[in-house]
């Protein structure tokens, strides 16, 4: 029987070493990790998802996104034919987005992040108050993959401006009911990880080693 081959996407200017403990059966499936890579000059996102999906090169996939990358993999499926599309700690429309974030896309305030301060991650580890805001920044640092300003202002606007209204019947949500990015209060329908966090595909990684396999095969 031949492998399911099975698609990580990471999330918002992470690398897919954020899924280094994900770990399925080796005799049933076949990872295969995504990675960002820079957008054109004011390039949709239905585009950039037409060229991410160019990437998954096998018949009946499995796509997974976390995050803005779950917002993406929902993009790549209308040029894909998936056995099954996955999204963690995402949403399912632009309705399941927080009030704050509707706001920023009304009023224009997304533009206003700084986002040029992420490009060096270890001044602010070294200027940052607190230990939690020191250990989050740590590992930003360890897992961000792409830090330039051109993508972090692109993908920041992807996310408030998505225009996604009818949510695809086909999408399987595991969210967290603690996530602080998109508050499960938001959000219908989805695989409830009780206690987890926008960051559970590092913290949670056991209950998706147990749990993914029969999620993917049902």
């Amino acid at each position: 029987m031949s492998k399911i081959p099975v698609y990580f996407m990471p999330g918002l200017a992470a690398s897919s070493s954020i899924f280094e403990r994900i770990d399925l059966p080796k005799d049933t499936f076949e990872i295969h990790l995504l990675e960002w890579f820079q957008p054109e000059n004011q390039e949709t996102l239905t585009n950039y998802a037409k060229r991410m999906a160019e990437k998954v090169v096998h018949e009946n996939a499995v796509l997974l996104g976390v995050s803005f990358g779950g917002i993406l993999v929902q993009e790549m499926a209308q040029f894909l034919e998936l056995r099954k599309l996955i999204i963690v700690s995402s949403v399912k429309s632009n309705t399941e987005l927080p009030r704050r974030m509707k706001i920023a896309k009304t009023t224009l305030a997304y533009k206003l992040v700084p986002t040029g301060l992420l490009q060096d991650v270890e001044k602010l580890v070294k200027y940052a108050f607190g230990d939690v805001m020191k250990q989050r920044l740590k590992l930003y640092e360890q897992f961000l993959h792409l830090r330039n300003k051109e993508y972090l202002d692109w993908a920041i606007e992807q996310v408030v401006c998505w225009d996604r209204i009818k949510v695809d019947a086909n999408v399987i949500h595991i969210h967290g009911d603690a996530d602080e990015v998109f508050p499960s209060k938001n959000i219908k329908s989805f695989i409830n990880v009780k206690g987890g966090t926008h960051l559970m595909i590092l913290n949670r990684f056991r209950w998706f080693n147990q749990n993914l396999p029969k999620i993917i095969l049902e």
